[in-house]
């Protein structure tokens, strides 16, 4: 999501998802991807961890032609694992499309996790020495702080705006998908202190993203409602390269910001999208695009999120869609309530009839695109028998950008062509095989 810089939002989900990965070519790959529950300080977080330091990107880079296909139990989150060193050791990473350094969590015995990275095992890693250009703090595109540690290795720290961290070097390491497929050494943090025993997989279009580091065209997921009618955590479904489904999207194309344009509330390598409207219950609220698009400061920026559970909005917008929510639903708020510092549309009682008074919401955007959230996945239980609208206020967390969270891309295929520098979407139900 676009931070306030140098804001550093992280939301780390409440489910974890185990990859297995086959041959990245021109036929699809498939992975299985389980659900497990996070560390509990993290449940309550709701942010991705878009970072505020900016990374050129350059546009001549090849693309490689992975294809690849997972499985996954979603919950509030999608955690991949994934095959790293050599030979690979399985590593769980939150799949955020707001960050950009991917990072995974690396032994040190004896306070971390025995799932944690073992560098000894693995012949092709290799740290960052402080001479790299990257452990430079001069370096124009690269502000992630860093500095020489006592072995003159490169040291980055990473402090999020909930209060989680993490901290270690900067290293080359490859993803080794099997015997013959594997990626060249790609640059990760290896976290030795953190707060959480998951990394992260970035996939922004900043040029340190796995995705840009891999030279991945296309990526996308299926997120499956968060529960099914039996009660369990439905699967849906992720892909590394084309999407077979993609003949059915429809595409609307990123909005681009030259990386020139210092912009103190911008996230220039976010995945922007041009947001016209918001429609309820068939009723196109008067919201005037502008609030969608940056201002000269950046802040109204629109961006899509993997990484943010909830969506938020900013003033202007949120404030129409709570009046419009009070005028269908006054009655049923839970006055005085407010879930995450951020969320005040909650409910006492039924979703499924709460919905019904809501109506279907529809988030309009150019070239006749829309997510559509139906009346049923309208809110979210957060527990004690209280159900939330999914939106929340941007400038409660000290925010300014809307950001449509993946709350609202369930039964939705998300398509991102890094090449074509737009983003598909597709009607789907994601609980199943798609």
């Amino acid at each position: 999501m676009a931070p306030s810089t140098p804001l550093l939002l992280f939301f780390l989900f409440a489910s974890l998802v185990s990859l297995s990965y086959t041959k990245p070519s021109n036929h699809s790959l498939s992975f299985s991807l389980t659900s497990l529950p996070l560390s509990s300080h993290s449940k309550n977080s709701l942010f991705s961890s878009s970072l505020a330091s900016q990374f050129k990107q350059n546009p001549n880079t090849k693309t490689s032609s992975y294809n690849y296909r997972s499985s996954f139990k979603y919950s509030m989150a999608l955690i991949v694992s994934l095959p790293i060193g050599t030979p690979p050791q399985t590593q769980q990473m939150v799949l955020d499309t707001g960050s950009q350094l991917s990072w995974i969590q690396c032994k040190v015995p004896p306070k971390t996790p025995p799932t944690a990275f073992d560098p000894l095992l693995s012949s092709s890693f290799s740290v960052l020495p402080c001479n790299h250009s990257l452990c430079k703090p001069r370096v124009p595109d690269y502000t992630l702080p860093t500095s020489c540690d006592q072995n003159r290795l490169c040291h980055y720290s990473y402090f999020y705006a909930d209060g989680t961290y993490a901290e270690g070097n900067l290293v080359r390491e490859k993803f080794t998908f099997s015997s013959s497929q594997t990626t060249p050494p790609l640059i990760l943090g290896c976290a030795t202190d953190s707060s959480d025993t998951q990394g992260i997989l970035g996939m922004n279009l900043g040029r340190l993203s796995f995705s840009s580091l891999a030279k991945i065209s296309k990526f996308s997921y299926c997120v499956p409602p968060r529960r099914s009618q039996s009660g369990s955590s439905p699967t849906g479904s992720f892909y590394l390269g084309p999407n077979p489904s993609s003949a059915g999207f429809k595409y609307v194309n990123l909005m681009t910001y030259r990386q020139s344009q210092r912009m103190p509330n911008l996230d220039p390598l976010a995945y922007t999208l041009p947001m016209l409207g918001i429609r309820i219950n068939g009723k196109k609220l008067n919201i005037s695009t502008s609030v969608f698009r940056a201002d000269p400061s950046g802040a109204g920026q629109t961006l899509i999120d993997s990484g943010t559970w909830f969506t938020f909005l900013v003033d202007e917008a949120y404030s129409k869609v709570k009046e419009e929510i009070v005028k269908l639903a006054g009655p049923k708020l839970k006055k005085g309530y407010v879930y995450g510092g951020s969320l005040d549309m909650c409910f006492d009682g039924d979703a499924m009839v709460i919905g019904r008074m809501i109506g279907n919401m529809v988030f309009e955007f150019e070239n006749g695109v829309e997510i559509v959230v139906e009346r049923e996945k309208m809110l979210a239980d957060v527990g004690g028998g209280v159900q939330c609208l999914g939106i929340g206020r941007s400038d409660l967390l000290g925010v300014a950008s809307n950001i449509i969270g993946n709350f609202h891309q369930q039964d939705l295929w998300v398509e991102f062509d890094l090449v074509g520098r737009r983003v598909g979407f597709g009607r789907a139900d994601c609980s199943r095989s798609v």
